[in-house]
C-alpha cells in the first residue's frame, strides 16, 4: 500500500479546500482480494474501505490496483 497526497498539485481546482493537503490522493494497492475481479470491482473495494474519508471531504482518488 502506498498513499500519496497530491492535493498541492490541485490548488484552485474543484474540491481543493485551499490547505494544499487532504483532498486529492493517489493510492497504489496490491491485494489478493483483487484476483479475478474486474478493475471496476477492485476500485469499488477501495472506495468501500475509504467511505469515511470520502464523507469527510476526500474529493479525488486515483487508484492503481495491482
Amino acid at each position: 500500500l502506498e498513499v500519496l497526497d497530491e492535493s498541492h498539485a490541485h490548488a484552485g481546482h474543484a474540491g481543493a479546500d485551499g490547505s494544499g493537503f487532504g483532498t486529492h490522493f493517489r493510492v497504489r494497492i496490491a491485494s489478493p482480494f483483487f484476483t479475478g475481479k474486474t478493475r471496476v470491482a477492485q476500485h469499488r473495494l477501495v472506495y468501500d474501505a475509504l467511505q469515511d474519508f470520502i464523507d469527510r471531504g476526500l474529493h479525488a482518488l486515483a487508484i492503481e490496483a495491482l
